[in-house]
């Protein structure tokens, strides 16, 4: 029953996060409701005992990926949003936050201590993964036997898409200068 209760937090705390990315108008804010919505992610991934999944997740996606996206924001230069007067409204979403956060914490702790017990499926009870050698081991015989084109084909467009960004920010970037030279 925990686990049931346990799922339905992460997933509730990834839907919330993600339309956070989504909604939110400043970049940076929508870029940390993405590191947000990972980690919860990754907690799925935990609850399902695929721990190098998770791991992964959160290192690679949540932080890697994250640094890349910070960069292309500040190449961009989207600015922010103006500042408005009257009462903060960010008070109601970050206590909705902070909940969702003290959820997850409580989630870690109980399944630090053992009390969440998830059922197996499909055959891959912890057992079956220890004897095919781990998480690991499983992960890196798909991730580089059947699987690696399309591993190789979304680090080719994560390039591409990167080249794109900082040609994009550099044209922009002469346009202003020419421009202002002619002010000038």
């Amino acid at each position: 029953m925990s686990a049931q209760i346990a799922f339905y937090v992460l997933a509730l705390g990834a839907l919330v996060s993600a339309l956070g990315v989504v909604l939110v108008r400043n970049p940076i804010t929508s870029a940390l409701n993405l590191v947000v919505s990972l980690c919860f992610v990754a907690g799925l991934y935990a609850l399902l005992e695929a721990h190098f999944v998770a791991a992964v997740q959160v290192t690679v996606y949540a932080g890697a990926i994250m640094v890349l996206f910070t960069f292309v924001i500040m190449l961009l230069d989207l600015g922010t949003v103006p500042a408005r007067t009257g009462p903060p409204e960010g008070i109601p979403k970050a206590t909705i936050m902070g909940a969702l956060g003290a959820a997850f914490v409580g989630l870690v702790i109980h399944a630090v201590r053992g009390d969440i017990r998830v059922p197996t499926t499909a055959g891959m009870a912890p057992e079956r993964v220890a004897e095919l050698g781990g998480n690991s081991r499983l992960v890196g015989e798909l991730l580089f036997g059947p699987y690696l084109l399309p591993f190789e084909v979304a680090g080719v467009l994560l390039l591409v898409a990167l080249v794109g960004t900082v040609v994009m920010a550099k044209r922009d970037s002469v346009a202003k200068s020419t421009a202002s030279r002619r002010n000038s």
